[in-house]
């Protein structure tokens, strides 16, 4: 998992490389570099451990010229993070020099190969193999750099998007993809390249995103030439990208983490705008329409995704099956794909990724298609291969999420489930009208209610100080609320590093019970819905046993208030609609936590936004 950036062009090419850089640096951080060509016929490779800002500190005294060029932020899979194994990699003769996202999987047996044959190896990387592979081979049939990795892919296992440098035709970069983003922009007699579009559209709005299987040919002064690894020339499809250059910019926020909570208002009134229409009485989604049959004759419903995803899609469950009387099943992506699921062609899979990259979600589609079913994708990145992959869908249109613990993107996945389940349960005629104009009512308020919780921060942020130096949470909720328990523990755990567990409350008894002393906060969303006595009672058990009781409860409680250590006070609505609101004070908490023990909000350790590999 990693950020890809190349250039090619007549500007200088390294202020590109790195501007690139840190914008994709949310998809991997533990080390970076940058390839250059320069004028002189030099083909310079500067790395270091750590972050993009590192890497520009290393390269503060050399020489960073060149009008073509590649570079790489990196998460580690194979080799430690280290300069030696940063991207990008040599080959042997320091001809090539190649950056990859995704894995290699025979890359131990490729490279046990190439030793034999007499190559040298300079890291632990698979990446190294292949641009060893690739140089291999092209001095052995004597072929040209296009012809050699279309030769060295074919022996390739595994996932791939890789851009590779050639000292002797500095007009060229090569580029090519299988399971991991990699998209081309085309501007005026000038190339860009990476993993997303977010490098790319301070210099153009036109892109080009490759296909699996596909390598671009980039060349200065020539149109851009797509082929197939079997030398297959592909139809060029240019797409406008349509992102505002402020929205992956921190705009006056110390964190994008922050900037995103604050921005869910707006974020969730674009994710129904023009679905849940001006009067608030209807929702309506093109893939309704265009796929009504496939839809209102699904038999089951299952969800396949991956962390908080997941989440998501536990609400959803509830919701489906509540609206539309349809039987739900929620899978990790990661499991699904492995274990010969029974799934037919009456079955509807919804994938559910924020970036539309997600390896096991991507795999799990391809799996649940093969088998026959109708795939419905709901993600956030436009053009990412999910949507690409799927049947129909539904983007969550809440714009470029930089920040790596997910925030409003949940909300946004939320919030897309609920629509489909209410235009689904509408034409299936399995809600009453009052009910159903009833929630789409309160759904359309739900970016007020949120602006009125995200003026609670401050009282958050006083409440994460007394907690900061907890070493273990636990999160309980019920119904609607399990869920947000679990994706409120794993925000805590991604940002903050403290052990932190959601669980059903009702299944405290069986278990964490064992746990609760005076050293242990519990969160317990206690809103006001249909089993409020009994989480009324589980807080009444903590508090028995000295447990620390962070409640979140309807305005207006006083029952809870007078037990619970700390409250926090939600505005009413719906129950099937809580998970909207409640999850903002959670996130919150985890944020001020984290901020509290000096931790990288936005890019927490040993994590990556976009989930690229197994």
């Amino acid at each position: 998992m990693c950020g890809i950036v190349g250039y090619l062009g007549h500007k200088e090419a390294y202020p590109i490389l790195i501007k690139g850089l840190k914008r994709l640096e949310y998809r991997g951080y533990d080390s970076a570099g940058v390839a250059l060509r320069n004028d002189n016929g030099n083909l310079n490779v500067y790395k270091a451990k750590g972050k993009v800002s590192d890497l520009e500190n290393y390269c503060a005294d050399k020489d960073i010229t060149g009008h073509v060029g590649i570079a790489h932020t990196r998460w580690a899979t194979h080799g430690e993070p280290s300069s030696k194994n940063a991207h990008p990699h040599y080959s042997e003769s320091k001809n090539l020099a190649i950056i990859h996202n995704g894995i290699i999987e025979n890359y131990a047996d490729i490279k046990k190969n190439l030793i034999e044959k007499g190559v040298k190896f300079r890291s632990d990387t698979d990446t190294e193999v292949l641009v060893q592979l690739v140089e291999y081979v092209q001095n052995k049939k004597k072929l040209d750099l296009l012809t050699a990795v279309q030769v060295a892919l074919h022996q390739v296992i595994g996932a791939y998007a890789i851009a590779i440098l050639d000292k002797n035709d500095p007009h060229q970069i090569i580029a090519a993809r299988k399971q991991s983003p990699l998209v081309v922009g085309i501007g005026e007699d000038e190339f860009f390249l990476g993993s997303d579009a977010s490098p790319i559209i301070e210099y153009t709005d036109k892109v080009v995103y490759l296909d699996d299987e596909n390598i671009a040919v980039i060349r200065l002064g020539e149109e851009l030439k797509v082929v197939s690894i079997l030398n297959e020339e592909q139809q060029l499809e240019i797409k406008t990208v349509d992102i505002d250059l402020g929205q992956i910019e921190k705009g006056g926020y110390p964190h994008f983490m922050l900037k995103e909570i604050f921005e869910q208002p707006e974020c969730l009134t674009n994710c129904m705008r023009g679905r849940v229409n001006v009067e608030a009485d209807h929702v309506t989604l093109s893939a309704l329409i265009d796929y009504r049959r496939q839809l209102l004759n699904a038999k089951r419903i299952i969800i396949v995704a991956c962390g908080t995803s997941w989440h998501a899609g536990l609400i959803g469950k509830q919701i489906f099956e509540t609206l539309c009387r349809i039987p739900v099943e929620v899978e990790y992506a990661s499991e699904f794909r492995y274990r010969n699921p029974v799934v037919t062609k009456d079955d509807v899979v919804i994938a559910i990724s924020q970036s539309g990259e997600t390896a096991d979600t991507l795999a799990a589609v391809q799996l649940a298609k093969h088998k026959g079913a109708f795939i419905y994708g709901v993600c956030n990145a436009i053009g990412s291969s999910i949507p690409r992959a799927t049947d129909t869908g539904t983007y969550i249109h809440v714009g470029p999420e930089i920040g790596v613990a997910s925030t409003k993107a949940f909300t946004g996945q939320v919030t897309v489930l609920t629509m489909i389940a209410l235009a689904l349960a509408d034409a299936k005629g399995t809600v009453n009208r009052e009910e159903y104009l009833a929630i789409v009512k309160q759904l359309s308020e739900i970016p007020e209610k949120i602006k009125e919780v995200l003026k609670l921060n401050e009282q958050v942020a006083d409440l994460a100080r007394t907690f900061t130096y907890a070493r273990n949470f636990l999160y309980l909720g019920r119904g609607f609320s399990y869920p947000v328990a679990l994706e409120g523990a794993l925000k805590l755990k991604e940002i903050s590093y403290i052990h932190a567990e959601g669980y059903p409350a009702a299944e405290m008894k069986h278990g964490p019970i064992a746990l609760i002393d005076s050293d242990m906060p519990v969160v317990v969303i206690a809103t006001h819905n249909a089993m409020y006595e009994k989480v009324l009672s589980n807080i009444q058990e903590i508090k028995a046993r000295q447990g620390r009781v962070i409640a979140l409860v309807t305005k207006g409680d006083d029952t809870i208030a007078k037990i619970a250590d700390r409250v926090i006070e939600l505005p009413d609505c719906m129950e099937c609609l809580e998970p909207l609101v409640a999850t903002i004070p959670l996130q919150l908490l985890a944020y001020h936590i984290a901020v509290c023990k000096g931790k990288d909000v936005d890019q927490p350790r040993n994590l990556a936004k976009s989930v690229t590999v197994e």
